[in-house]
């Protein structure tokens, strides 16, 4: 009977978040822009579709036997010489770059989310810190940060990526490899979160709230964790958004250098470099569809972190 009663009470406020989340002015914002909605349809479109890759893809990439390289270079299906099982065409290797693409996008994202994870965990952490207790501790994050920003963060990444690569065994090399682009990509984008909670943070320690909590004995951790923070999340979530089309980029310039995930785990980035070696042959599909798909997603992720950032500011409500 109590469980009952309990499971009605989670539905009804389940019930009661939805209708405040649809009467909100962010929902009204969202669909009030034909952009914004087409912008969240075709990135859900991009996740839904690359994590179901092994599933919806028409063939298996991974799979040798299913790979024939007498199918190499086929063009689309619309063109002389297409076939019907391989709408856009095929690699170097006889798979079909719909596939690929499916796949490479898997990869690209599931790198770029954990890297935007671990580098919000890091960045936040350390802005939180800097902020509330300043002094030493914050001029030492900070002029880190600023030493940071003083490079262009592809080149950090290359650094770490490269630096990593050089202290482990060149057999690791190629289990590892997904592991280093996304820690590259954290320790290079943790400067943008930092500095943002940081400044929220100088703002929040000054008011009432936290001088109460003060007052009666809470501890700075307890304070900054469970007060300041969730105050200070929503540039959090904007410079994530935006950070995540920029960590797409960045895997993918990597992966077209050839320092980033291995030939046997496609990424878009791997899939452009390998396409880019037959461009001037003929074979113009191999690059031009994958670097579509590279292109459509970052815009739309793009655009949604624009229409987050406008909706988020009260000053443009």
């Amino acid at each position: 009977m109590g469980s009952g009663v309990g499971m009605n009470k989670i539905f009804s406020r389940t019930i009661e978040g939805s209708k405040r989340a649809l009467d909100s002015d962010i929902f009204f914002s969202f669909t009030r822009s034909p952009t914004v909605m087409a912008a969240a349809i075709v990135t859900i479109t991009f996740i839904a579709a690359s994590m179901m890759a092994p599933w919806i893809a028409p063939h298996q990439v991974f799979d040798v036997k299913t790979i024939d390289l007498m199918d190499a270079f086929t063009p689309p299906a619309w063109l002389p010489d297409g076939m019907a099982k391989f709408p856009l065409g095929t690699d170097d290797q006889g798979r079909d770059v719909l596939s690929t693409i499916l796949f490479g996008s898997r990869v690209s994202l599931l790198v770029a989310f954990a890297g935007i994870t671990l580098s919000m965990i890091i960045g936040v952490g350390l802005g939180l810190v800097s902020g509330y207790v300043g002094g030493r501790v914050d001029a030492f994050i900070m002029r880190i940060a600023d030493i940071q920003l003083a490079f262009p963060t592809i080149l950090i990444a290359l650094l770490i990526n490269g630096l990593a690569r050089g202290f482990l065994p060149r057999r690791l090399h190629d289990e590892v490899a997904i592991y280093v682009l996304i820690l590259a990509i954290a320790l290079a984008r943790w400067v943008q979160f930092a500095r943002t909670v940081r400044s929220s943070t100088m703002v929040e320690k000054n008011k009432e709230y936290v001088k109460a909590a003060r007052v009666i004995g809470r501890h700075p951790a307890a304070i900054m964790f469970q007060h300041v923070l969730p105050n200070v999340t929503g540039p959090v979530l904007v410079i994530a958004t935006i950070s995540l089309a920029l960590a797409v980029i960045i895997e993918a310039s990597l992966s077209f250098l050839g320092v980033g995930v291995p030939a046997t785990q496609p990424s878009l980035g791997t899939l452009i470099r390998i396409g880019n070696n037959y461009l001037l042959s003929g074979e113009w599909w191999m690059t031009i569809f994958p670097s579509s798909a590279l292109i459509t997603l970052v815009l739309s992720i793009n655009l949604l972190g624009d229409w987050l950032r406008d909706a988020l500011n009260p000053k443009l409500r």
